[in-house]
């Protein structure tokens, strides 16, 4: 079996809204040093941007566990996966989400999977993930449990 690994990358959106720090830092260090205003400005970008780069989390899917991000659970203990886009998705986020669900959400990418937790010991009745290949994840784990 192929695994499964994404990475939620921030979208170019994300990356052009950042760069309203640039003049921000300008506005408050310009007047008193040119450079030191624009040095801040750059310094400052680079820090967001490694920042939304390296917070960025990894979904995978190898062997008989999914991970995301830190967070791993063995495919013995997932039951359903469903997944969700457009105004499913966003239903899912407010009107039919558990307030005892595991989330890992980027508002960047709108379409979800929803991993149903079997565990009995476990309080969390589900994962509820972005993806931005929600039917190529759901495959993957489908696949992955087979062969558990």
């Amino acid at each position: 079996m192929q695994p499964y690994r994404e990475t939620l990358w921030p979208s170019p959106w994300v990356i052009i809204a950042l760069a309203l720090v640039v003049p921000a830092t300008m506005l408050v260090l310009a007047p008193v040093s040119l450079p030191a205003g624009v040095i801040g400005a750059v310094v400052l970008y680079g820090g967001c941007l490694a920042l939304a780069f390296g917070s960025a989390p990894r979904i995978e899917v190898s062997g008989a566990i999914l991970s995301v991000g830190k967070a791993s659970i063995p495919l013995a203990q997932v039951g359903d996966v469903i997944v969700y886009t457009g105004a499913d998705a966003t239903a899912q986020l407010r009107t039919k989400l558990d307030a005892r669900a595991w989330l890992m959400i980027r508002g960047w990418v709108h379409s979800l999977v929803k991993v149903e937790v079997t565990d009995p010991a476990d309080p969390t009745p589900y994962w509820l993930l972005s993806s931005r290949r929600p039917q190529l994840l759901a495959d993957a784990i489908a696949a992955a449990r087979s062969t558990v």
